[in-house]
This record gives structure tokens, C-alpha cells and sequence, in this order.
């Protein structure tokens, strides 16, 4: 039986996309919601020396599956044709290129943990490097799923991987096996992940068809070498804190990163699993292609820029509260990453769109700029301002140099760039009030857990008027469900794009 939906009449894509939308933020927030309580467990149970360790490890893993699967994979999403032709080809190189790595990683780590100060992470990174070679066999069936909306099923894959393997770390570290006990539990729940993505696709096979080989490669490479740039910019902090302050100290910025990160990955993650394939089927036209980002940017907006702005502001009782007081240090940095998850909304959402109007070749030129900034900036910030520093660092390269380099590569592309200005502004006036509110909150108090709940409340107050203030947004996405309701104006072709 085939789920494919290519072909699919334009009522049935979008009454489509819309439950693989609707399955996808459930899937979301199910996981990050997991990882986040498992998150908090054994930052209090391990401790910044411990959980510095693990996060050299996951570092080091963190960069090779950045680009282990060569980029083939998303080949799937975009095929014209059916994905059935090139499925066995993907697979195959995917998982040749995972093997490869897995060996270069296993025989390097003792350098890489030296690298990054923690010699003890050696025997971490060689466990964890096996989940490598799981993570290549999967790429073709995650990005097949992908494509038939099969988000349904995807939850009931993701939700067993992520709570084995917090059910294995969580009673590992009781058991007192610190560090590893997180190791442990990303291997077997990778492994389990094998079985259910197989399981899902119905049979799985390495066929090589020579003839698609090179294609593919020409295709994938690009975004391969984008992937290790796009990890180069998002994790070169994390290697500049461990190499110069130590383990402790990136467990500290790690823990900082992880929590800021919670609020874009919550949103604006949902959104980006059913935009490219959204994207894909718009792509002879370029100005549905446009509503449809400004669409969805507006809404992915509506929901981080007020977590954002106001955990920035609550940062300190925030992380005392949910994280312990040993981990006060990581509020100021904190406070500062959160703001630069704010504008990974528009990059993250940006990268998918230009890659399905095959600009890969720009995304690289925006990942060397972002790098070449970036690098020496929180080098220098490591070794005079400490760990708080080199958060400033990123985020004065990201308002500087990132943003204008992402929105002229949009507007090459075609797009109008007022459309999103005007997507992003109400969001944001509606946020700084509801962060104004929140300093108000927690100058007030001094209980962590009041200040927490109260600026819990700000934000979902804030998030309730933006609803109330957008509700032909809102009846944008619902129409996604209801597709007899497209007016013909111009001014209405939002509704149309999100539609298709």
C-alpha cells in the first residue's frame, strides 16, 4: 500500500498536511516535553562535572550525524517522481557513510575528548558513536514518512524511542552510573528506533541503482557540507567553552543552550516538519511559495517570541527553580541564548526554503559567513569574559552579520521581504509588553517558584492576545481542514497558498 500523496487533489493535501501538522506538534510536545523532565532529573542527580562530560561526548557525536547520512535523505521529500525509485540507493549510501564515520569516530576519540577538555569522555564517545550507523540505516524511511505525512506514525515511533531510553538513563544513573547512564540510553533507544522505522516502511532494502548514485550525491553533498557548517555555527560555542574553560563550565553552557533551545524546538519544529514538503508542491509557484512562508512564519512568531522574550527576563528563578541551585551559573547564560533561539525562527525556516528552490549552493555561502563571524568572536569572549561572553558573542553575530545575510538571500530568491516584517512585528510589540510585565513580576517576589509561575502566566496571556488579535491567521491554519472556503481576492491568497 502506497501513502504517497503527490498526486493527491489539492483538498486532500491540505486536509493532509493539516493532521500531519496536527500529529507533529503532538509529537513535539510529547518529546520535548520527555526530555525536558529527564533533562531536569539528571542535571540534578549528575551535576555540572558529570553532565560536562556527557556534553563533550554528545558533541562530538552531534557533529558527525550532522552530515552522516550525506544528504541524500531529503532526496526522498523532493523526488518528483516516486520515492519508491531511489528509496534502496538512499539507503545504501546513508548507511555506507554512517559506517565510515563510525570507525573514523571510534579510533579518534581519545584526541577529541583531549580537544575538548574532558579525557575521561573517551570511552563515552565510543559508545555513543555506535548510534551513528542506527542513525544512517533510518534516514531513508524517517524522510519516506516524512513525505507521506505520516506523522501519526511517527509519534508512536519517536514516543517509544524517547522514553526507553530516559526509562534506561534515568535507572542507570540511580544505579549510579553517571555519565553513561546517559550514553547508554541514547544507544539502545537508537537501536529500538531501527526496528520501529523498518517496521513502519513495511520491508527495507540496500538496492544500488548506479544511475542515481552521482545524482543523488550531487543533490546531497551540498546539503551534506550546509549540515557541517550549520553544526560548525550552532555548536562552535560548545567547543570553544570546553576547550578553553573545561567540561564543568560547558556543562553549565550546554545546560543553558538545551533549555533555550526548548521554546523554538516546541513551535517552530512542528511547522518545519510539514513545510519543505509543503514547499515542494508549491514550487512552480513562487508566490503561493511566498504566502505560505510569510504564513508560516507569522505563527511560528506568535508562539516562540513571547516564550522568548519573557524567559529572558525570568531567567534567573527559572533556572533556580526547575535546575537546582548549583546551576545558577547557567541563568545568565541563558538569558542571552534565548534571544538568539527568537531569531532562529526565520533561519531555520529560511533554510528550508531554500533548499526546495534548490539555492544550496547560498546556503553554504550563509553558513561560511555565519562561521568565519562567529568563531573567532566566542574564541576571544571564551578567554575574557567566560562562558556569559561567549553567549553575547553569538548573539551580536547573529543580529549583525546573520540576519542581513538570510534576508538578502530571500529576497534573491523572490520573496518580498516587507510581507515578513510585517509578520514578525505584532508578535514582537506584544512580547516586549509581556516581558515588561514580567519584570514587574518578579521584581515582586522572591519565591523562584512564584516568580516561574507567574511569568508562566504572562506568556500564555501574552500568546491568548495574539490568538485573539490574528483570528484570520488562526482561520488560516483551521482552513487547512476546511478547503471549500478559498476566496478569490488577491488580499486572500494566504488562505489559498496554505491550502495547496
Amino acid at each position: 500500500m502506497t501513502h504517497e500523496t503527490a498526486d493527491a487533489a489539492p483538498e486532500d493535501l491540505a486536509r493532509t498536511a493539516a493532521g500531519a501538522f496536527g500529529w507533529s506538534v503532538l509529537n513535539t510536545a510529547l518529546s520535548r516535553f520527555g526530555t525536558l523532565l529527564v533533562g531536569i532529573a539528571l542535571a540534578r542527580m549528575l551535576g555540572p562535572d558529570e553532565f560536562g562530560t556527557f556534553a563533550v561526548a554528545m558533541v562530538a557525536l552531534l557533529a558527525v550525524l550532522s552530515f552522516n547520512e550525506l544528504g541524500v535523505s531529503l532526496a526522498i521529500v523532493r523526488w518528483e517522481r516516486s520515492p519508491d525509485t531511489i528509496v534502496g540507493t538512499v539507503n545504501a549510501i546513508s548507511t555506507g557513510g554512517s559506517v565510515l564515520l563510525f570507525i573514523a569516530v571510534f579510533l579518534s576519540a581519545s584526541t577529541v575528548a583531549d580537544l575538548l577538555g574532558a579525557p575521561d569522555a573517551a570511552g563515552i564517545i565510543r559508545l555513543m558513536s555506535v548510534s551513528v550507523v542506527f542513525s544512517g540505516m533510518v534516514a531513508g524511511p524517517a524522510a519516506l514518512l516524512q513525505r507521506q505525512f505520516r506523522q501519526r506514525r511517527r509519534l508512536v515511533i519517536d514516543q517509544v524511542v524517547t522514553w526507553s531510553g530516559t526509562a534506561l538513563s534515568l535507572a542507570l544513573a540511580l544505579g549510579g552510573f553517571g555519565a553513561w547512564s546517559l550514553a547508554w540510553g541514547r544507544v539502545v533507544a537508537t537501536l529500538i528506533g531501527v526496528a520501529l522505522f523498518v517496521h513502519a516502511v513495511g520491508h527495507y532494502r540496500w538496492r544500488v541503482d548506479r544511475s542515481l548514485v552521482l545524482p543523488l550525491l550531487r543533490f546531497g553533498l551540498p546539503l551534506a557540507g550546509a549540515s557541517i557548517l550549520v553544526f560548525a555555527v550552532g555548536y562552535v560555542e560548545q567547543i570553544a567553552v570546553g576547550a578553553t574553560l573545561g567540561a564543568t563550565a560547558l556543562g553549565i553552557f550546554v545546560l543553558a543552550f538545551n533549555l533555550a533551545s526548548w521554546p523554538v524546538n516546541m513551535f517552530s519544529q512542528p511547522l518545519r516538519s510539514v513545510a519543505p514538503a509543503v514547499f515542494s508542491r508549491l514550487q512552480d509557484d513562487r508566490a503561493r511559495m511566498g504566502v505560505a512562508f510569510t504564513t508560516t512564519l507569522r505563527a511560528a512568531a506568535a508562539l516562540t517570541l513571547p516564550v522568548c522574550l519573557v524567559a529572558a527576563v525570568a531567567a534567573e528563578d527559572v533556572v533556580r527553580f526547575v535546575y537546582g541551585a548549583a546551576w545558577v551559573p547557567a541563568a545568565g547564560v541563558f538569558r542571552i541564548l534565548v534571544l538568539v533561539a527568537a531569531f532562529r525562527i526565520l533561519f531555520e525556516l529560511s533554510y528550508d526554503f531554500l533548499v526546495v528552490v534548490r539555492r544550496t549552493g547560498q546556503l553554504l555561502t550563509v553558513q561560511v559567513v555565519w562561521l568565519l563571524a562567529l568563531a573567532p568572536a566566542v574564541v576571544v569572549a571564551a578567554r575574557r569574559e567566560g562562558v556569559v561572553g561567549v553567549a553575547v558573542a553569538e548573539l551580536v553575530v547573529v543580529v549583525v552579520v546573520v540576519l542581513p545575510t538570510y534576508l538578502c538571500l530571500l529576497r534573491r530568491a523572490g520573496l518580498s521581504l516587507a510581507p515578513l516584517g510585517g509578520a514578525v512585528i505584532q508578535p514582537l510589540l506584544v512580547s516586549l509588553a509581556a516581558a515588561a510585565g514580567t519584570a514587574l513580576v518578579v521584581d515582586r517576589v522572591s519565591s523562584s517558584l512564584v516568580a516561574s509561575v507567574g511569568s508562566g502566566l504572562v506568556c500564555l496571556a501574552a500568546i491568548a492576545v495574539l490568538v485573539v488579535l490574528r483570528r484570520d491567521e488562526l482561520r488560516q491554519l483551521l482552513s487547512l481542514r476546511r478547503p471549500d472556503d478559498v476566496s478569490s481576492e488577491a488580499g486572500q491568497s494566504s488562505t489559498q497558498a496554505v491550502k495547496a
